[in-house]
């Protein structure tokens, strides 16, 4: 199974080299700067689900939702028996990147999360595993590798 994550994470790699946000999938219409936000953001989110199983992640859910309660986790999963729910931020373009893509985990957000992973533990029936919060961040730029930093234990929880 490594070498399978391996591989797909090395392709995917390959083609981000042209970049995670010029031209977006066919429903995008230029000049629809949320729609192309979006498909960044799915292409970031896919990127960093097999750079965590690369890295030894066991992944378990994704795009975890709860009716009526503000927010999503991105990822989540085990990495050596500890439960960790994953942010992912995306920054995708040829200008300069004016911030850190960590940055956008200000603290609205890290509630928001914090409550989404004690309804994903509590509709699980999971008590007493070790969690954490890890955020990925991604900044992809056409014609060079997407930078990837994995910041585990980012935030606690609020």
């Amino acid at each position: 199974m490594k070498l399978l994550s391996w591989s797909i994470y090395h392709l995917l790699e390959l083609a981000a080299y042209r970049g995670f946000a010029p031209g977006g999938p066919p429903s995008v219409r230029p000049g629809d700067a949320r729609a192309t936000q979006r498909a960044t953001g799915v292409r970031g989110e896919t990127f960093a689900y097999w750079y965590l199983r690369n890295q030894g992640y066991t992944i378990i859910a994704r795009n975890f939702k709860t009716p009526g309660v503000k927010g999503e986790i991105d990822l989540i999963g085990y990495d050596d028996g500890v439960l960790a729910f994953v942010e992912v931020k995306t920054r995708a373009g040829s200008a300069p990147v004016q911030a850190l893509p960590e940055d956008a985990v200000n603290a609205d957000k890290r509630r928001h999360v914090s409550r989404m992973a004690r309804q994903f533990l509590a509709e699980r029936r999971i008590s007493q595993a070790p969690c954490r919060f890890d955020v990925v961040a991604i900044e992809s730029r056409p014609g060079r590798r997407p930078d990837v930093r994995l910041h585990k234990g980012a935030f606690a929880y609020r």
